[in-house]
């Protein structure tokens, strides 16, 4: 039997460290963020706006998440990150592209 997890105290949580930019970006997230041309300025946007999409408990790093979130020019952006840490670390970013993904929060 999977375990509920609690999305909305989960979002507040990042969402709360990323606002305090209490955040780290691991050397994936910005070789992503380099390769995608994504700043970190539009994942902050990503995050304030963000909504969870899945839940990864078991996670290697521990308890993470995949957010989808939208910049202020309307772009949505994916991104890992993790939920039980005293700093936000954001694992992975990227944009949500077809076949991957047919909406940006829909898999394809």
């Amino acid at each position: 039997m999977k375990k509920k997890f609690d999305v909305s105290n989960m979002l507040e949580r990042i969402q709360t460290q990323a606002k305090a930019r209490n955040i780290y970006f691991t050397p994936h997230a910005d070789q992503e963020m380099f390769e995608e041309i994504i700043g970190t300025e539009e994942i902050l946007d990503a995050i304030s706006t963000g909504q969870i999409l899945e839940n990864y408990p078991e996670h290697r790093r521990g308890s993470c998440c995949l957010l989808c979130g939208f910049t202020r020019h309307g772009g949505p952006i994916h991104f890992v990150c993790t939920t039980a840490q005293p700093v936000l670390i954001v694992i992975t970013v990227y944009e949500p592209k077809s076949p991957k993904w047919i909406t940006p929060t829909q898999r394809g």
